[in-house]
C-alpha cells in the first residue's frame, strides 16, 4: 500500500553527502515526510513503498544507532538490506580497495549508505557509482542524516525550528554531528552557543560560514555562562578515537557533566547523538529534560523519508 500522497516533488538531491548541499526547502520536505511516516516507523501502519528494493550498507567504522535505524527504515518500507559492518567481514581485509568494493555493492543494491573514517569518502564513492549514496558519517566531517533527525526532534518538541537558543556542548572540533547541525541551524537563523574546551573549539571553517551568513553565535568554555538562556542543550562526547595523542584526551575527558542538579528547574531539553560516555549522568534519564532516546528513535522515520525520496522505480 502506498501511503505517501505526493502532489509536487520538491526534494532535489540525488545523493545525501553534506548538509551544505541542502536547501531549507529540502530539509522541510524531508521533515514533513518523516512526520507522515512516523506511524509506519512505530509499526502502527504497514507500508511496502520500497518492496523489492535493496539498501547496500558499507560501514567501515563502528555504528549502532545509524546502522540499525537505516536497516529498520528500509525494512519498514518493505525493502531489504545487504552489506557489511567492519572491514574484517569483507574483502577489504584481503586488500580490496574502497572503489572496487563500492562498484561491487552498486551491482547488488539500489542505494548505498556509507560510514568511513576518512572525511570525503562518501563523496568519492558518489562520484564513481551510478546509484544514490548516503553519507552516514565521514571521519570528523559531516553526518547529514543525524542532523535531519536532530532538526526533526527540535521541531517535534517546539512545533517549529525558530525562536530558540541552542548550546552545542563538548567535542566541537572532531564532532561531525555538530558540524552538520551548526550549518543547518544557520539556515533557520537559530542563535547558537558553542561550549567547548579551548582544544576542542568549533573549527574555523564552520565559524566562517556562520559569520558570512550573519548567524548569531558565541563561544565559551564555561557551560554556566549560557545554561540559563538556552532551550536546547545538545551534548556530545569527547571522542577518544579522533585524538592523535591519548594523553591529550585524558586531560579533557569529563570536561562537562550534565546531571539533574545542574538542569533542574530550567526550561530546556537535553539532546545527544549518542553514544554517551560520562557527559550525561544517568539521573537525567527519567526526567522531563531527556530527549536523547526519542531522538534516537526519530532516526527511523527521518531515514525512511530519505530512502523513499532517493530510490526511484
Amino acid at each position: 500500500m502506498n501511503i505517501i500522497q505526493r502532489v509536487i516533488q520538491i526534494f532535489n538531491l540525488s545523493n545525501v553527502i553534506s548538509i551544505k548541499d541542502f536547501k531549507k526547502t529540502d530539509i522541510n520536505y524531508i521533515l514533513d515526510e518523516a512526520n507522515e511516516l512516523e506511524d509506519v516507523a512505530k509499526s502502527l501502519k504497514f507500508c511496502d513503498e520500497l518492496k523489492g528494493k535493496i539498501l547496500g550498507m558499507m560501514f567501515f567504522e563502528p555504528s549502532t544507532r545509524t546502522r540499525l535505524s537505516f536497516e529498520t527504515a528500509m525494512k519498514r518500507l518493505g525493502g531489504s538490506c545487504v552489506g557489511f559492518a567492519g572491514t574484517n567481514t569483507s574483502s577489504l581485509s584481503k586488500g580490496e580497495n574502497i572503489a572496487d568494493t563500492s562498484k561491487m555493492l552498486e551491482a547488488y543494491a539500489d542505494v548505498l549508505v556509507i560510514r568511513h573514517q576518512l572525511e570525503g569518502a562518501a563523496r568519492f564513492i558518489a562520484d564513481i557509482v551510478d546509484v544514490p549514496v548516503i553519507n552516514a558519517g565521514d571521519g570528523a566531517g559531516q553526518h547529514p542524516t543525524q542532523t535531519l533527525l536532530d532538526l526533526y526532534t527540535i521541531r517535534k518538541e517546539f512545533g517549529d525550528i525558530k525562536d530558540i537558543n541552542i548550546a552545542l556542548v563538548g567535542d566541537l572540533k572532531y564532532g561531525r554531528t555538530v558540524h552538520s547541525l551548526a550549518h543547518a541551524l544557520g539556515m533557520f537563523n537559530i542563535k547558537m552557543s558553542f561550549v567547548a574546551p579551548e582544544e576542542l573549539k568549533m573549527p574555523n571553517e564552520v565559524l566562517h560560514d556562520l559569520r558570512k551568513n550573519n548567524i548569531q553565535f558565541n563561544e565559551t568554555n564555561n557551560l554556566r555562562d549560557v545554561i540559563d538562556d538556552v532551550d536546547v542543550l545538545y551534548v556530545t562526547r569527547i571522542q577518544k578515537e579522533r585524538f592523535p595523542d591519548e594523553e591529550e584526551y585524558s586531560k579533557i575527558k569529563g570536561a562537562y557533566l550534565i546531571n539533574k542538579e545542574l538542569i533542574e528547574g530550567k526550561d530546556l531539553i537535553v539532546m545527544h547523538p549518542l553514544p554517551r560516555i560520562d557527559e550525561i549522568a544517568y539521573d537525567v534519564d527519567n526526567t522531563i529534560y531527556n530527549k536523547y532516546f526519542e531522538q534516537a528513535f526519530y532516526g527511523v522515520p527521518v531515514r525512511m523519508a530519505i530512502l523513499n525520496n532517493l530510490i526511484s522505480w
